[in-house]
C-alpha cells in the first residue's frame, strides 16, 4: 500500500466548515473611483472618501453581463493542493476586469488583473478553506457541493460589480 502524504495547505477538517466570514460590501467613490471593502455592518451609516458621502456597489448577477462578459470557476486541486481557478472572457471590448475577490469561509482573497491579456486567476485555498468531501482533480461539482457558501466578486470598469456564488452542481455526477 501506498503511503498518502498530506500537503501543508490540506484541510484536516472531517465535515464541512460553516461560513464565519461576515458578509462583504464594496463601495466606490465617486470623485477619485476609490473601491473600499467593509466586512459586515459598516458602522456609520455613511462611509466618505474626498469629503464626501459614498455609495455602496450592489453586485448584480453575472448572467445580466452575458454581452460584456462571460465569468466561470472550476474547483481544481483534489485534497493536497486544493484552489479555485476564476476565469474570464471579455467579449464588450469596451469593458474590462479589474480585480477578483473571493469570500471563503472563513476569510477572502483579492487579485487585481495587471496584465489585461491576463484571462484568469488561481486562488490557492488553506485551512477550512480547502475541505474536500472527494480527491477528484478537476471537482465533479457533485451534490457534495464542498464550496458552497464561497462567493466571487468580480469588478468590470463599465458593467460594474458582479457576483456569482459557487454553489453549482452537475447532474452527470
Amino acid at each position: 500500500m501506498q503511503e498518502q502524504k498530506f500537503g501543508i495547505k490540506r484541510s484536516r477538517k472531517t465535515t464541512k466548515p460553516k461560513v464565519v466570514c461576515p458578509e462583504i460590501q464594496f463601495y466606490e467613490c465617486d470623485h477619485c473611483k476609490s473601491i473600499i471593502q467593509i466586512i459586515g455592518d459598516p458602522t456609520d451609516d455613511f462611509i466618505y472618501c474626498c469629503k464626501r458621502k459614498i455609495n455602496q456597489l450592489l453586485p448584480i448577477d453575472a448572467g445580466e453581463i452575458q454581452a460584456a462578459a462571460t465569468i466561470n470557476y472550476r474547483i481544481i486541486g483534489g485534497y493536497n493542493e486544493n484552489a479555485i481557478e476564476v476565469s474570464w472572457q471579455i467579449i464588450e471590448q469596451k469593458d474590462s476586469i479589474e480585480w477578483v475577490y473571493i469570500k471563503t469561509f472563513t476569510g477572502g482573497q483579492i487579485k487585481y488583473v495587471t496584465n489585461l491579456s491576463k484571462t484568469s486567476f488561481i486562488f490557492a485555498l488553506a485551512d477550512e478553506d480547502a475541505y474536500v468531501y472527494c480527491d477528484e482533480d478537476p471537482c465533479l461539482e457533485c451534490t457534495f457541493r464542498c464550496k458552497r457558501g464561497f462567493e466571487i466578486f468580480a469588478y468590470l470598469k463599465n458593467s460594474g460589480l458582479i457576483k456569482i456564488p459557487i454553489e453549482r452542481m452537475q447532474a452527470s455526477w
